[in-house]
C-alpha cells in the first residue's frame, strides 16, 4: 500500500483507483477470514465432546484430582455433593462425586458418560451393577449415546462380571479403564488404568516443596503397614532385625489392616514418607499397591518386591512384564528386587550417596511422576475424543 499521507496534499495519485479496490477486496478477505474461523471454531465446538464423569469410587478422586488436577466444590471432602469442571484437549469434562449422587436423582447432562466403579469384592459389584443397570437404560433410551468404565478391579484380577456388560460381548460399555494387570487389556476397548493414591484415606495432591527435594532425611528407608503371618512381609521384618537396619529406617508394623487411618496414623505416615529416602514395598494381595504413589508424591524411591502374586493378573496380549506392567511400560525408576535379601545391599549403597545425588534423584522421581499422570490423562482424552469423534476422514 502507497503511503497515504502523500496523497492527501492534493496531488493526482494514479494507483489511487487500484488502491480502493485492492482495500476493499483486502477488507473482504479479512471478512471471509473471520467467517472461516468463527466457522472453524463452532465446528469444533459441535465436534468437541461432552463428557461427564460420575465418580462413584474413590479412584474417581484420583482421576480428577490427581490426573486430571481438577479441582471440587465445596472443598470439604465430607460434602453429600462435589462437582468441577474443565476443558482438555477437545472435550469438556464436567465430574460430580458424592453420596448425594443417586441413580435418577441429578441431571444427566452429557450425550458420553464416564462411571467410575469399585468393583473389588462382591458388595462393592452388586453395587456397581445397579449402576450399571441405571446407565444401560440411559442408552436405551437415548439419553446418553456412550458409557465409559473406569473400574477399580479385584486385586486377584477376577473380573468375569464385568465382561457381559461390554460392546464386544453385546452390552453398552464402550471402553474399559481397569486397575492391576489385567490379562485381557488390549489398547482397544480395555486399558491397564494406574491404582494411585488412597483417595479414601483422603491422601492429598502434593506439591513440591524446595524442602523436600533439597533437605537431608533421617531415615534411610520407611514401612508402616501391616504384616500378615507367612507373607514375605515377615521375612522382610526378620531381614531388617538381624542387619539392624530397622534402627536406621523409620519402621512401624502392625498385625492388622486398617482402612480407617486416625489423624495420627495418617500425619505419622505422610512424616515417614518425608523423612526418607526410600519406601519399602512389599507384596500385598497385589503387587501394585496405593504405597508406590504415595512414595512418588513425596520424592521417596519405591522399592518393590517384583514378584507376581497369586490370582489372575498377568501376561495379557500387549504386555508380557508383569507385574507393573502400565508403571514399567512407563520407565517407572523405582528400584525393583526379586527378594528382600537384596535389601541389606541396596541399603550399603544408600548409605554411601551424598546428598547432592540423592536431590537429583527425587527431582528425577518426582518429574517422572508428574509426566505420568499427564501422559495418562493425555491418554484417556485421545481414547475417549478417538473412539466418540466423528472422525475427519469421510
Amino acid at each position: 500500500f502507497l503511503d497515504h499521507g502523500a496523497v492527501g496534499n492534493g496531488e493526482w495519485n494514479p494507483w489511487e483507483g487500484d488502491e480502493k479496490s485492492e482495500l476493499v477486496a483486502s477488507q473482504q478477505r479479512y471478512e471471509a477470514n473471520l467467517k472461516m474461523i468463527k466457522n472453524a471454531r463452532s465446528h469444533l465446538e459441535q465436534t468437541s465432546l461432552r463428557v461427564q464423569i460420575w465418580g462413584k469410587a474413590a479412584i474417581g478422586l484420583y482421576l480428577w484430582q490427581h490426573i486430571f488436577g481438577g479441582h471440587l466444590q465445596p472443598a470439604n471432602v465430607t460434602a453429600q455433593w462435589r462437582e468441577g469442571s474443565q476443558k482438555a484437549g477437545k472435550t469438556y469434562f464436567s465430574f460430580i462425586t458424592g453420596p448425594s449422587v443417586v441413580p435418577g436423582y441429578f441431571s444427566v447432562e452429557a450425550a458420553n458418560v464416564v462411571l467410575v466403579l469399585n468393583g473389588r469384592e462382591k458388595a462393592k459389584i452388586t453395587y456397581a451393577t445397579q449402576w450399571l443397570h441405571y446407565a444401560e437404560t440411559l442408552v436405551q433410551t437415548h439419553k446418553i449415546q456412550h458409557v465409559v468404565l473406569v473400574l477399580l478391579g479385584n486385586e486377584q484380577c477376577n473380573n468375569e462380571w464385568i465382561q457381559p456388560y461390554l460392546k464386544r460381548h453385546g452390552g453398552f460399555v464402550n471402553l474399559l479403564f481397569v486397575t492391576y494387570d489385567y490379562a485381557l487389556v488390549n489398547e482397544e476397548d480395555i486399558f491397564q488404568w494406574p491404582l494411585g493414591v488412597a483417595t479414601y484415606r483422603n491422601f492429598p495432591v502434593v506439591e513440591p516443596s524446595w524442602s523436600m527435594l533439597h533437605d537431608p532425611r533421617s531415615y534411610l528407608c520407611n514401612f508402616l503397614g501391616t504384616v500378615y503371618k507367612n507373607s514375605s512381609r515377615e521375612t522382610l521384618m526378620e531381614i531388617l532385625k538381624q542387619n539392624g537396619l530397622d534402627k536406621l529406617c523409620w519402621i512401624a508394623a502392625r498385625e492388622q489392616w486398617q482402612p480407617q487411618e486416625t489423624n495420627e496414623s495418617f500425619k505419622n505416615y505422610q512424616d515417614a514418607l518425608l523423612q526418607s529416602d526410600l519406601t519399602l514395598c512389599p507384596v500385598g494381595i497385589n503387587t501394585e499397591c496405593y504405597r508406590i504413589y504415595e512414595a512418588c508424591s513425596y520424592g521417596s524411591l519405591p522399592v518393590i518386591e517384583d514378584v507376581m502374586t497369586p490370582g489372575d493378573c498377568g501376561n495379557s496380549s500387549m504386555y508380557h512384564s508383569a507385574p507393573l506392567q502400565l508403571l514399567k511400560t512407563m520407565g517407572a525408576p523405582f528400584i525393583f528386587i526379586q527378594n528382600w535379601k537384596e535389601l541389606p545391599a541396596v541399603l550399603e549403597k544408600e548409605k554411601k550417596m551424598s546428598l547432592q545425588e540423592k536431590i537429583q534423584r527425587r527431582k528425577k522421581l518426582i518429574e517422572w511422576y508428574q509426566n505420568f499422570k499427564a501422559w495418562m490423562r493425555q491418554k484417556f482424552i485421545n481414547t475417549l475424543e478417538n473412539s466418540f469423534l466423528p472422525s475427519d476422514k469421510g
